[in-house]
């Protein structure tokens, strides 16, 4: 029987919406779909579709770096370099209303620049950070939305595993995209710090100061703890995205170079033993794992979309939506963000982006600019139910005798989600920020 393009898009895109909602892994249900409509459309020769799809999927170099920057990113969250860093901040601005929530997203910063993976980086603040808060009187859905939020930006500023893998897919430079997200990853972050200044201003009673006694340490000895605790993680980010900048080094070496030195950093803080190696290398091998299965699903499920003239019946109706250029663009941030209600980022990544990459070039838009609109848009996927990685990482990680529940941290997130979309307008009316400075890379 022949199917019309649009009916098997209908079916495919379709039925991976109304199967994710039965809570099946998502790597199951991409797969599923693809395998069972290639089998339908053209037999036994699918078979062939999925092999070329997957294996160039698996024999791409840059990919290599994801389990290395995983690697870095679960090594420095047990090398003690954060708790360092927000006990020297902790000193500085905990004197100031909500001044703890500002050294939260103060240091979800310094990590996003470190880690690159949202699981450590979300955990570690949630767990440093919120039962100071709420021990001090914060409200609980003030604390747990900034340490979400500001766990999140991991994921935008690099090094991040999400341009990783946006890069090879859009088949554009990964360090070009990783200097292209720096002022938007700084906007967020302060954007984020605006908000908590404005809000526990508005109302003291969500982010009071510390007491006095807390922090009465002499000028230059909080001076010298709060310079010590900067250099480690300022050592790691030139190991990584210096050497990138200044083109010694392509971005898997520079993930190398990063894991390295993290390894290096925790020996160096007496923190590194056999226990904490096999924890790290179990994480990296569990979350490398589940992005390369989804990979390869995703990438097999587009090679059956895209080979049946499905992508072509996509871009059609994108490129015929009122409004030009700018209305197609706003149906496809639209899509990425309602995907992100029901979808891991990982798929909408490896499902999308074939699709929308040669959409955006024939819109004209600039490649690096609409990859890092599309990377900033995701970040609202991580905090919007039902979904919503970050809240339920938030969740897990939370000591139960604080009782933060679920609907503390939604509340907590919704302001972030908001700062993400007035960001985005931004970018819009301000390519810049984006292309400004991949065009001072050094090749």
């Amino acid at each position: 029987m022949e199917l019309s393009p649009e009916l098997v898009t209908i079916l495919m895109l379709g039925g991976i919406l109304v199967l994710v909602m039965t809570g099946f892994p998502l790597a199951y249900v991409i797969g599923f779909v693809g395998i069972a409509v290639g089998i339908f459309l053209w037999g036994e020769s699918v078979g062939d579709v999925f092999y070329l799809r997957i294996y160039r999927l698996m024999v791409n170099r840059v990919l290599l770096a994801v389990p290395l920057f995983i690697f870095m990113g679960a090594m420095l969250e047990r090398s003690g370099i954060i708790e360092k860093l927000y006990t020297a901040l902790y000193l500085w601005l905990g004197g100031f209303r909500g001044g703890l929530a500002v050294v939260t997203i103060l240091v979800g910063t310094v990590m996003a620049a470190t880690v690159g993976v949202i699981t450590a980086s979300v955990t570690l603040l949630t767990m440093v950070a919120l039962p100071s808060m709420i021990k001090r009187g914060y409200s609980k859905s003030f604390a747990a939305g900034c340490c979400t939020a500001g766990g999140i930006l991991g994921i935008l500023i690099p090094p991040s595993v999400m341009i990783v893998v946006y890069g090879p897919m859009a088949e554009i430079s990964v360090g070009q995209m990783f200097f292209g997200a720096f002022v938007p990853g700084f906007m967020l972050a302060a954007g984020y710090v605006g908000y908590v200044v404005i809000r526990a201003f508005l109302q003291p009673n969500i982010g009071p100061p510390v007491p006095v006694e807390e922090r009465t340490v002499p000028f230059l000895k909080k001076t010298g703890i709060l310079a010590g605790s900067l250099v480690p993680p300022a050592i790691l980010i030139f190991s990584v995205l210096g050497v990138i900048f200044l083109g010694i080094a392509t971005p898997t070496e520079a993930a190398a170079s990063g894991a390295l030195m993290s390894m290096l950093l925790t020996i160096g803080y007496r923190r590194f033993n056999f226990t904490v190696l096999k924890d790290v290398l179990t994480t990296m091998l569990k979350l490398s794992g589940f992005i390369f299965l989804v990979g390869t699903m995703s990438f097999a499920f587009v090679g059956v979309f895209l080979g049946y003239g499905c992508g072509e019946v996509v871009t059609n109706a994108i490129l015929n939506v009122p409004g030009g250029r700018w209305g197609a663009f706003a149906v496809i941030m639209f899509a990425v963000f309602l995907l992100g209600f029901f979808i891991d980022w990982i798929g909408i990544l490896f499902i999308m982006v074939p699709i929308i990459t040669p959409i955006f070039a024939v819109l004209g838009f600039h490649p690096i600019w609409a990859a890092i609109m599309v990377c900033v848009n995701l970040q609202t996927s991580f905090m919007t139910p039902p979904f919503a990685m970050g809240i339920y990482i938030c969740r897990g990680a939370a000591d139960p005798s604080l009782g933060v529940v679920v609907m503390d941290i939604i509340r907590g997130v919704i302001p972030y989600v908001l700062i993400v979309l007035v960001v985005m307008v931004l970018l819009v009316f301000f390519p810049q920020l984006v292309t400004w400075l991949p065009g001072l890379m050094i090749d």
